[in-house]
């Protein structure tokens, strides 16, 4: 095991508030709402109408033309926008061919090219005809986005795609730690991303999980969550490397723990054990304890059962402190991202800990006795931030919880 500590160089995402992290910090900070009208496909039919929706995205205007755009779906395209932007803060761009060997690719995702792929199964249905021509076949697969990233950038470390449902995002980022911490990489491209498709939307309207508004994290009147896309991408590196190339350091990743329910397709457990079991994994890796937490950017769906047992979760773990520290769901503004989700949320907790703020939890008016928390409502609180703790908590009981951390020279902030 590498002793040498995995530290974040750089952040791209694309997202329902922003098209890069600039746009992203702004909007967080001013508490914009990303949820309105879906217009990627006709949803007469369904139950409701909206979601977080990533609007007048243009991959051209983020990809150069040598990237083979008619190949990759718009899962694809988000996932590459995002990587290259975080290569471009990294001072990794054009991308220097003595790391490729020793470069990883790592990302999480769920509905890979549906989107593209729901017309021709629609249309085989309709006339028994299938047309692939002009369709992105090779795309459909959740795995295309990490194939692209790869072939694209010539990466020829490890490449690994996760498919934990929501928590995919949050544990490829910990299993790109894992990788730089055993020395089977240097620097990893890791995250999430997921794209609107019928298909998905669908499957939520039928649970009836989806709020016909907008979702309303841990509120008295929440009625479940908002679907959202996009991607989230960090550059992670051995601090060594990092150093050796002088590069600038965001932050660190401190730890990451995983646990399974055990216990429902959907539901998450009662009880909390599983989500407590993610946690405490997670600060003790970190090498910290709850008192070392400044803020937790919580799973927050807006699902009566979920709000519940994550409440649970963090007074378990945090036991009389849980009622003062700050915990938000930026789900509140760019939705449920599933797959992307613990992706597109590390870079939001990236950017609480260099700009000291405290990302609201917007929508939150009516407070719940069963939610008891400081969750930050209605706008955005200046505070400093060392330590975040992040929730991913999935369908199938997929835990995931990762710890990020301000860095200093003498891993102070640990």
């Amino acid at each position: 095991m590498n002793s040498d500590r995995v530290v974040v160089t750089g952040r791209g995402t694309v997202n329902a508030i922003a098209k890069n992290v600039k746009e992203f910090a702004t909007a967080l900070k001013d508490g914009l709402c990303g949820i309105g009208p879906v217009t990627l496909f006709d949803t007469t039919d369904y139950r409701t109408h909206t979601a977080a929706q990533v609007r007048d995205f243009d991959p051209r205007q983020h990809i150069s033309k040598k990237f083979a755009l008619k190949r990759m779906s718009r899962s694809d395209c988000m996932a590459l926008a995002a990587t290259l932007e975080a290569l471009s803060e990294a001072g990794l761009t054009p991308f220097p061919e003595e790391f490729a060997a020793h470069t990883g690719v790592v990302i999480g995702g769920g509905a890979g090219g549906m989107l593209e792929c729901e017309p021709v199964f629609a249309a085989y249905l309709e006339t028994g005809v299938g047309r692939l021509s002009g369709t992105p076949f090779a795309a459909f697969s959740c795995a295309s986005s990490a194939d692209h990233i790869a072939t694209h950038l010539k990466l020829m470390g490890p490449k690994t795609t996760f498919m934990t449902a929501c928590s995919s995002g949050a544990t490829a980022i910990g299993y790109a730690r894992d990788l730089i911490r055993q020395g089977t990489a240097d620097v990893v491209v890791c995250g999430g991303t997921e794209p609107l498709c019928r298909i998905t939307y669908a499957a939520f309207n039928a649970l009836q999980a989806v709020d016909p508004d907008y979702c309303k994290p841990f509120d008295r009147h929440r009625q479940g969550l908002t679907l959202g896309e996009g991607a989230g991408i960090l550059i992670l590196e051995s601090l060594g490397h990092a150093q050796k190339r002088g590069a600038r350091i965001y932050g660190e990743v401190l730890g990451c723990g995983i646990s399974c329910d055990a216990s429902h397709m959907t539901a998450p457990a009662p009880n909390a054990a599983g989500a407590v079991d993610a946690m405490i994994a997670a600060l003790d890796d970190a090498g910290i304890s709850p008192k070392d937490v400044d803020y937790i950017n919580a799973h927050g769906t807006a699902t009566p059962a979920n709000d519940r047992m994550e409440t649970l979760a963090i007074k378990t773990v945090f036991g009389s402190r849980a009622q003062r520290i700050p915990v938000s769901s930026t789900k509140s503004m760019i939705g449920h991202t599933l797959g992307a989700a613990g992706a597109i949320e590390a870079v939001a907790c990236m950017l609480a800990i260099e700009h000291c703020f405290l990302p609201p939890t917007i929508h939150h008016e009516t407070p719940d006795d069963g939610c008891s928390l400081d969750l930050v409502p209605g706008v955005a609180r200046e505070a400093a931030v060392n330590r975040v703790l992040s929730n991913s908590f999935a369908f199938g009981g997929n835990n995931t919880a990762l710890v990020f951390g301000r860095f200093s020279e003498d891993g102070g902030a640990r």
